[in-house]
Parts: structure tokens; sequence; C-alpha cells
């Protein structure tokens, strides 16, 4: 796939050489959770003291899709991959907020979203189209002065962030039930969708926040190409056994 090694090993040595795994990232795992299972299955399948494995940009836990990682000598390329546009679709509640910006944090109603209509939606994702300076949540790996945000926001904390230009190519919304908004948004990477839920419920005067989150592509790779843990432990399971290292 345009030249990347994705999902090519037929040996346990291509891990070493270097491969791109498209995983679909399961709800309530971190993407180091990800790399972490991935890393042990194969360093354990193919016997390896230690194995170079990395994700191509993070998913929150309670986002799902395409989760780009890279292993072995392709670990150098990652920032490559890292730096690729991002593709989601998922939803949106409007008339409450919380401090994470999605479900994590307690759910605070605010507005009535009941007046709110299509073109109002419309008008408010125009503004939040093309470069942007977005505050990232307080909930985030963002750091400031060496402290990350997120373990600041669960101790009561807050840190100096500072806002940051991103660039949405695309966000069109594909329907709207009272309260809840469906989307589809194209941006660059560093774009966080929680904020611009967050945002949404600023301009509309009712709250926001993000409800489901699906990553639908990373850059040229598709959901469609991805594999589930569940699948990619069974390919596993098909490899011939690795050659036994000289003492």
């Amino acid at each position: 796939m345009n030249g990347w090694p994705v999902h090519t090993f037929q040996t346990w040595e291509d891990f070493l050489e270097g491969q791109v795994l498209l995983i679909d990232k399961p709800l309530e795992w971190t993407s180091f959770d990800v790399v972490n299972k991935v890393r042990h299955l194969i360093r354990h399948g193919g016997r390896f003291k230690k194995i170079k494995v990395g994700h191509a940009g993070t998913l929150d836990p309670l986002a799902t899709g395409v989760l780009v990682l890279c292993t072995g000598r392709m670990t150098k390329r990652i920032n490559e991959l890292t730096a690729e546009d991002k593709t989601y679709d998922g939803h949106m509640t409007f008339g409450a907020t919380t401090d994470s910006h999605d479900r994590e944090c307690e759910v605070k109603p605010q507005g009535d979203p009941s007046a709110l209509t299509l073109s109002d939606l419309e008008s408010a994702a125009q503004e939040l189209t093309g470069t942007i300076s977005q505050m990232p949540p307080m909930y985030s790996a963002k750091k400031v002065g060496g402290q990350t945000a997120y373990k600041a926001a669960r101790k009561g904390k807050e840190i100096a962030l500072q806002p940051v230009d991103v660039t949405v190519q695309g966000f069109k919304i594909c329907g709207w039930n009272s309260p809840q908004m469906e989307f589809d948004i194209r941006c660059s990477k560093g774009t966080y969708i929680r904020a611009l839920a967050r945002d949404m419920g600023e301009k509309t005067s009712v709250g926001a926040y993000l409800s489901a989150l699906r990553r639908t592509a990373s850059g040229d790779f598709p959901l469609s190409d991805c594999l589930s843990i569940d699948a990619f432990t069974e390919r596993l399971q098909t490899l011939p056994a690795p050659i036994p290292k000289a003492d």
C-alpha cells in the first residue's frame, strides 16, 4: 500500500525488518494498551528478547478505529505516518458538557438544544472549518513545564495550556436528531475532536460533548484494511515457527 509494508509479514523476522500494522482499536483500550498487546504477541511468538513497536497517532480510550502501528526498523519512519491527516465519524450530544468534553467525566446539563436547527449546526461547523486556533482539552496528554495536563486535571489542578493552530479540511453534519448530531470530520494531526465538540457547544450556547468517535482513516490507510486484535492474533498463529537463535 503506497510502498509501505502493511501486513506483509510472512515470518517473525519480518517484524524486525519493519512492518506497518493497521489495528481497529477496541473501545476502552488506550493506544498504549494496543501497542503493549501487539509487542507482547510478537515478542512471545517470535521468541525475541525485545522488539520495537510504536503508534502513529494516539486515540482516546473511548474512541475506536484506525490505529497505525510500526514495528522494528519501520519505527524510524513513524513521524511520517503521524503527520498524516485523520478522518473521523461520530456523535456529539448537545445540551450538556463534561470536564473532559467526552463521556469520561460526569455529564452536566447546560442548555436546551430542542430549538437548534440543522442550519444552526452547519453555521457553527463552518466557523470551525479551515485553519483554526484550538485550545487543547485539559484532559489531554499536552505538557506544560513538565506537567501532563490530564494528570493535573485528575488532581483538580489546571496548567496553562496554549492554543494550537490546526486545520479542519472538512466538517460535515450527517444527521441531527436532538440532542444528538452525527458528523464526518477530516483534519490535521493534533486536532482534538473533543475540543471541536466543546466549541460547537459554545457557539450554539447550549453546551455539547463528544459521545462517540471512530477514526475511519489515517492518511491513506482506511478502516477497511484494519485487523482486530483477535484477527491479528489468529494471523500470527499461521506463521512458521521462529528459527532458533545460534548460541
